[in-house]
């Protein structure tokens, strides 16, 4: 599996930096991924849904450590470069803490969900550098 397309929404905020779409040998997307500033540096957080007893749960997520640390990688690269690239004041336009393109859900687009940001990471591993 290769990830063939890396949308990254840069995001003005001290913690939440990034809204990610990625999509998979161009035919799968996945969108309402994170990048988000922690104590250990950028790290990429998988989309997740608030559960009732409020903890939070990924509802997309790699099924082992070098799929996990290939998608961080290129997920990372892209939004460095991105940043890198563009002036402070360019880099993306967000509506509501979320990108101007990414509807909420129930918009009637298939497959846009919500995600939450800053919650700690995704499936319960330590972020990596």
């Amino acid at each position: 599996m290769e990830i063939t397309d890396v949308k990254v929404i840069p995001v003005d905020d001290e913690k939440l930096k990034a809204f990610v779409s990625i999509v998979f040998d161009q035919s799968f997307v996945v969108t309402d991924i994170k990048i988000i500033n922690g104590p250990k540096g950028l790290f990429v957080s998988m989309p997740s849904k608030k559960r009732k007893d409020g903890t939070f749960k990924d509802i997309a997520h790699p099924l082992n450590n070098q799929m996990r640390q290939y998608l961080e990688e290129k997920v990372l690269a892209v939004y460095r470069q991105q940043v890198a690239s563009a002036p402070a004041a360019t880099q993306g336009s967000t509506q509501g803490g979320r990108p101007a393109d990414n509807p909420p859900a129930g918009s009637g687009r298939p497959g846009s969900g919500t995600g939450s940001e800053g919650n700690g990471g995704s499936g319960g591993e330590a972020p990596q550098s």
